[in-house]
């Protein structure tokens, strides 16, 4: 599989390069050279979740890893369910909270984990990455005492969930977890400049998870192929995505340039709308991120938005007919987990947003799928504030609901993050 980074196409690498690179020349995300269509996609569609991604993944990375560690990779990664139940006729939620941090970002990180397991030649690595609320836990528990491997997580202080900041900033071992005293776009700039420096880089041997990784953003395509396995007429459908920085809706497209022929997708934002603004502006202009109770998509700086522009101007995706983007205030929000409860269905903040961007746009004869990305628990406060009743706590949180925090706290300026890893630094 070859890949280039975005900025400067003449730099080209491989699959496994990508992976434990990170990050290209100034900054430059890594994506595939060239996509293909799949073969036979109704006869894949027929295939359970796990065969299926397996074939996914095999054809969008080519010959370069081989079938039967891809296949073993994926066995392992994807070791959880994912299910797509029907709320209407009309409607359908597609479920991606059942793997072991209760978010979306399991499928990633569990995969670039079986990634960097088969890549790495043992020597120290660092996996640094920056979290609005479910990546810290997807990626601590996916590298939790894994030999030969560090895990530094940065998040922004009082600005995710007690029971997120729980799920990953307990464990302690290989896993540091640093608040850093700002916000999420700050967070995800401390891990850029730490890439820039050199010094700082190599002594490290620094890698990221966020989805900034390649491996991560590829592993997100299987699912919105389990979600076209449900619904009555894929042609018809529409998707509707939570979206802070982009990085699933990226793999959403993705899946429609190989093949997964869906209607139109919508990225559904909070009051971070810096992109929804920019598809009906063409001006990019972001504002000073704003703290929701849609914490995880409380980003002005998505990262992964030049990847969905390559997608267009590189890969002939119709961007301006098939993406359209919205965005929510908290009332709107809250407005939605009371509506879906009051249906029986129980949703976190950025599902019930996604729902309510969804409910908004469906036209006769389509058939709308909104991704799941979260456990509600995970949510707990502003879920029973909203709702007015208890919500019950699954085994993985309440087995961290008593413990200690082990995070430090630092200001969101890059030398208060080299010394804080100073003891890291070999």
């Amino acid at each position: 599989m070859q890949l280039i980074n975005i900025k400067h196409p003449e730099e080209q690498v491989s699959f496994r390069q990508a992976v434990l690179q990170g990050l290209g020349r100034d900054q430059g995300l890594f994506f595939p050279r060239e996509f293909t269509d799949l073969p036979d996609l109704p006869g894949l569609l027929q295939e359970p979740f796990v065969p299926r991604s397996i074939a996914i993944l095999d054809h969008l990375l080519g010959d370069e890893i081989g079938n039967d560690t891809v296949r073993s990779m994926v066995t392992s990664a994807f070791d959880f369910p994912v299910t797509v139940p029907a709320l209407d006729e009309h409607v359908r939620a597609l479920e991606l909270f059942h793997g072991p941090s209760l978010a979306f970002k399991d499928f990633g990180a569990r995969f670039m984990a079986q990634c960097l397991s088969e890549f790495h030649d043992g020597g120290p690595m660092t996996i640094l990455t920056a979290t609005s609320g479910d990546t810290g836990a997807a990626v601590a528990h996916a590298f939790f005492n894994q030999p030969g491997i560090s895990v530094v997580i940065l998040y922004p202080k009082g600005k995710i969930s007690p029971l997120q900041e729980k799920l990953f900033c307990t464990l302690g071992g290989n896993v540091t977890t640093i608040a850093v005293d700002s916000d999420f776009d700050t967070c995800q700039q401390l891990v850029k400049q730490s890439f820039e420096d050199e010094e700082f880089r190599r002594d490290l041997g620094l890698n990221s998870a966020n989805s900034i990784n390649v491996a991560r953003l590829l592993a997100q395509v299987c699912y919105y192929f389990e979600a076209g396995a449900a619904v009555a007429d894929v042609g018809n459908t529409v998707f509707c995505v939570p979206s802070g920085n982009f990085g699933n809706l990226t793999a959403g497209l993705i899946a429609r340039r190989i093949g997964l022929g869906y209607k139109r997708a919508i990225a559904a934002t909070n009051i971070n709308d810096t992109v929804p603004r920019f598809l009906a502006s063409g001006r990019w202009d972001p504002n000073p991120t704003v703290a929701t109770i849609t914490n995880a998509m409380d980003v002005s700086l998505p990262n992964n938005f030049p990847r969905v522009l390559e997608l267009g101007q590189r890969h002939g995706l119709p961007l301006e007919a098939l993406l359209s983007s919205t965005s929510l205030d908290d009332d709107a929000t809250s407005s939605a987990i009371r509506a879906l409860y009051s249906r029986g269905y129980l949703a976190d903040p950025h599902s019930a947003l996604a729902w309510a961007a969804l409910d908004g746009s469906l036209q006769d004869g389509e058939e709308g799928v909104f991704l799941c990305t979260a456990h509600p628990a995970k949510f707990l406060e502003t879920m029973e504030a909203t709702l007015g009743v208890s919500i019950p706590i699954p085994p993985e949180l309440a087995a961290v609901q008593n413990r200690p925090l082990l995070s430090s706290t630092i200001s969101g300026d890059f030398e208060a993050l080299k010394r804080e890893l100073a003891p890291l630094r070999n």
